[in-house]
């Protein structure tokens, strides 16, 4: 087959796009590269007014005319494109917005792509109009809307979220969901908010390439290392700022009995070598599942403080803190847990090799391929 994957977040399509290479397909991503982590893909989309004087041209410009110089630029590069990007068997969106466009130029790009190639689908990864209405509506028991709704950001922090809310973006929502096959989700924070869509195809799980990653089994001599990787553009939505405070807390209680990595805002080729000599990855709190960064630490071995709700563990058939921690809001609770890891050292080989089994099997690129295969071909 002859697939075509457009947009890129945190990895999702570069690895699904190996899985299928591997099965003897054809496959390549177009987009946008994913902000600071600068991930590669095949056919780039040049986002040519990001920052510095271009982009306040550009914000001016809107201003006065309400023109989008960004929207115009992409929806141009991708008629340029014509060639490239026609003649697919399957074309996959890996959100509703990919291209971080207006809602108008999205569904102008969208019809273009879905009319220049075969069957069309969505994939649910990263914010869309149903996973943020359903938390903005606070049916998930806490979400990345929590630090809104607590009053500790500002509403325009949540802007590109809260922007699937909108009438333009609901229309944008609506007319996709009326054209595609169907949407699979890749987690379960993407997954329970289409619980009894008519349009949900299921859940196929994050796929990671495994075959670049090396799992280095756990050695233990007389202090845990912990690694913080810190985004700052989304410090206090990933709960950076819990996971300070209980760090915190933890060299006060135990500074014999531990040492600490932070990093900063690195791109991911830095970011993914930076925690080779940790025990312990600290990954997000606002999460019911594990996102990439997560499970490639988990498949190097790591024990993470991640997305472990009693959603997924049941999911999985799994035991509350054997394969992954789950990270809630709260800083003592992540005390506690670090605490009983710290008197119990022998659970961090453990839970190291669980998780390197347990993603060996639920998200292996290739198996994950299969997955996406037989969706595409049976829908």
């Amino acid at each position: 087959m002859k697939i075509l994957l457009v947009g890129e977040y945190n990895r999702s399509h570069k690895s699904l796009k190996e899985g299928l290479l591997k099965l003897g397909h054809e496959a390549q991503v177009v987009g946008l590269t994913d902000g600071f982590k600068k991930v590669d893909i095949d056919i780039e989309i040049k986002h040519k007014f990001k920052s510095g004087f271009i982009k306040n041209f550009k914000v001016l410009i809107y201003k006065l005319i309400k023109v989008d110089l960004h929207s115009l630029s992409v929806k141009k590069q991708i008629q340029s494109l014509k060639q490239q990007l026609s003649g697919h068997d399957i074309v996959q969106f890996v959100n509703e917005s990919p291209f971080l466009c207006l809602p108008k130029t999205e569904m102008d790009i969208f019809d273009l792509l879905t009319s220049w190639n075969n069957k069309a689908f969505l994939l649910s990864c990263g914010t869309d109009h149903l996973s943020v209405k359903y938390a903005y509506e606070k049916k998930f028991r806490y979400s990345i809307l929590t630090p809104y709704f607590e009053n500790r950001l500002p509403k325009t922090s949540f802007a590109l979220g809260l922007k699937y809310l909108e009438p333009d973006f609901v229309k944008l929502h609506n007319h996709i969901y009326n054209t595609i096959v169907g949407v699979i989700s890749n987690d379960l924070d993407y997954t329970i908010p289409l619980m009894n869509h008519p349009r949900h195809l299921g859940l196929i799980p994050h796929a990671i390439h495994l075959d670049d990653i090396r799992f280095t089994p756990l050695t233990y001599d007389d202090k845990i290392v912990i690694f913080h990787g810190i985004n700052r553009t989304n410090y206090i939505k990933k709960g950076n700022d819990i996971f300070e405070k209980a760090l915190t807390i933890i060299k006060e209680k135990h500074p014999n009995k531990i040492d600490i990595i932070t990093v900063e805002d690195v791109p991911y080729e830095i970011y993914i070598k930076a925690f080779d000599s940790a025990h312990i990855l600290l990954d997000q709190v606002y999460a019911y599942d594990q996102g990439y960064n997560a499970l490639e630490a988990m498949a190097k071995g790591k024990v993470v403080f991640t997305g472990a709700e009693q959603e997924w563990l049941d999911y999985y058939h799994l035991e509350e803190d054997t394969v992954a921690i789950n990270a809630l809001p709260d800083a003592h609770a992540i005390v506690k847990k670090l605490e009983w890891l710290i008197a119990n050292p022998e659970k961090l080989i453990e839970i190291s090799n669980n998780a390197r089994a347990f993603v060996e099997r639920e998200h292996h690129h290739v198996k994950n391929a299969e997955r996406y295969l037989k969706i595409w071909k049976t829908s």
